[in-house]
């Protein structure tokens, strides 16, 4: 596509700005014979002055800026006028207060322009943090290609990032790649699967996927706390701390699928930790709840990984910035303690997540809905706002281990399931949790409705 049909596919309304072109040597700044020649012979060919355009447009019923690149005007490269114009639309966006979306399709820098090009990318990363800074948000569609620092700094520095199906993403373009790379690594696929993509959009799906994404990333106002999801199940509160421990392993227990499923409207992703890394067992991304949007962090019953927390972190971190409240769901029974997580960092991952929770300025809503395992658990935990259902239980560490730590043989782990009080009235009792929620929100014994808790 042609950055006007990349612009057209996902918007009806578009309104193009053009600002003055600052005086430059006809062959630019390195006096480079034959470039203003290449210029002219792009834009008769394209029609376009650049190989940018931006302008302010509606996607779905959003107001945004929207920026898009021309692929036939010098392989989409950036130079000094690129940089002019790509710095203009972050600052329109910052004037207006709209999210910045990136149509992006380049092979880099250009070439005849040298260290004047590249240091557009300086030019570009400043605009960015800039538009960060004021809580706006930024979001990039990888097109065919995005290489480069085009993909350094507008794709991967967005705060979610879509592609489409088959696109060559990555920052070494075909011709620089080392002889025998895995073609597949520069692929959007590829890059799905390393976590440096959120998700790949059909051409078809991908104005309504822009739409519902400002749609939840657009929050005015003071955050508000999300309200706790209702149990899915009407398990009765357990009799003894082993019967806890047996009802949140249950295997016919909900898992975190189906309470997102039941909470929202709909749900966007947010895939990977940005260091070649992902998780299928933490579920994160924004949704719609009675016309709000919510962040969520949801672990899915298994050991997190390292890129699981690292990702739970990045979702808090971009929700407190764009004033989304947070909805965390935990259900592991502990941090993944292998050698490869170990060497991954656990350690520090799940540092990353007790720090975003602990400085996130909006309210963060958790419900423990299974196990409750240790600090795996606990680092995805609201200090002051964690509610649980009758099928969980929250634990310093799993009772098998913690028998295993005080030399007591297999038959003592029921009576020190029992010692641990980590039932779910025991945990309120505690002061650990804030209410025992049942179906619909409804309050079990000791604590306030599951809705208004969190809303207190």
């Amino acid at each position: 596509m042609s950055a006007r049909e990349a612009v057209a596919a996902v918007s009806g309304r578009f309104t193009e700005h053009r600002p003055a072109a600052r005086p430059a040597p006809p062959d630019g700044p390195l006096g480079w014979s034959g470039y203003a020649e290449s210029r002219a012979r792009a834009a008769a060919r394209t029609g376009e002055e650049e190989s940018v355009l931006y302008g302010t447009a509606v996607v779905g019923d959003r107001e945004c800026v929207l920026v898009s690149f021309e692929f036939g005007f010098l392989g989409g490269s950036l130079g000094r006028r690129t940089g002019d114009l790509l710095e203009a639309a972050y600052a329109l966006a910052g004037e207006r207060r709209l999210p910045l979306v990136s149509l992006v399709a380049t092979g880099g820098s250009r070439m005849q322009e040298g260290m004047i090009a590249l240091i557009q990318l300086q030019r570009v990363a400043r605009a960015s943090a800039l538009l960060r800074a004021e809580g706006l948000p930024q979001i990039a569609v990888l097109r065919d290609p995005t290489t480069g620092g085009g993909w350094a700094t507008l794709g991967a520095g967005s705060d979610v990032v879509l592609a489409l199906p088959g696109a060559q993403v990555g920052f070494a373009g075909s011709r620089v790649r080392p002889a025998g790379a895995d073609p597949y690594a520069y692929t959007a696929e590829g890059q799905w699967e390393a976590g440096q993509i959120d998700a790949v959009v059909p051409p078809d799906e991908l104005a309504g996927t822009l739409g519902r994404w400002l749609t939840v990333l657009a929050a005015t106002g003071p955050a508000t706390a999300a309200p706790v999801p209702g149990a899915l199940s009407d398990t009765g509160l357990p009799a003894t701390g082993w019967d806890a421990v047996e009802q949140a392993r249950a295997a016919a227990r909900p898992r975190a699928a189906a309470y997102l499923d039941a909470y929202f409207t709909y749900r966007l992703p947010l895939n990977g930790d940005r260091c070649g890394g992902t998780d299928p067992g933490l579920l994160c991304g924004v949704g719609l709840r009675d016309g709000r949007p919510v962040a969520y962090a949801a672990q899915c019953g298994t050991a997190t990984r390292p890129a699981g927390y690292r990702t739970a972190a990045r979702v808090v971190r971009l929700a407190d910035r764009l004033g989304i409240p947070v909805l965390t769901l935990i259900d592991t029974p502990g941090a993944a303690n292998d050698a490869a997580a170990e060497r991954a960092g656990a350690g520090a991952a799940i540092a990353e997540v007790f720090a975003a929770v602990a400085a996130a300025r909006v309210p963060v809503t958790t419900l423990v809905i299974g196990e409750g395992g240790s600090g795996g658990a606990l680092a995805l935990a609201a200090p002051d706002n964690t509610h649980v259902t009758a099928d969980s239980y929250f634990s310093v560490i799993a009772p098998e281990l913690a028998a295993a730590i005080l030399k007591r043989g297999p038959d003592e782990v029921r009576a020190t399931a029992g010692q641990l009080r980590l039932r779910p009235q025991d945990l309120v009792e505690l002061g650990v949790a804030r209410s025992v929620v049942g179906p619909a929100g409804a309050a079990g014994a000791g604590g306030p409705a599951g809705a208004a808790g969190a809303e207190d």
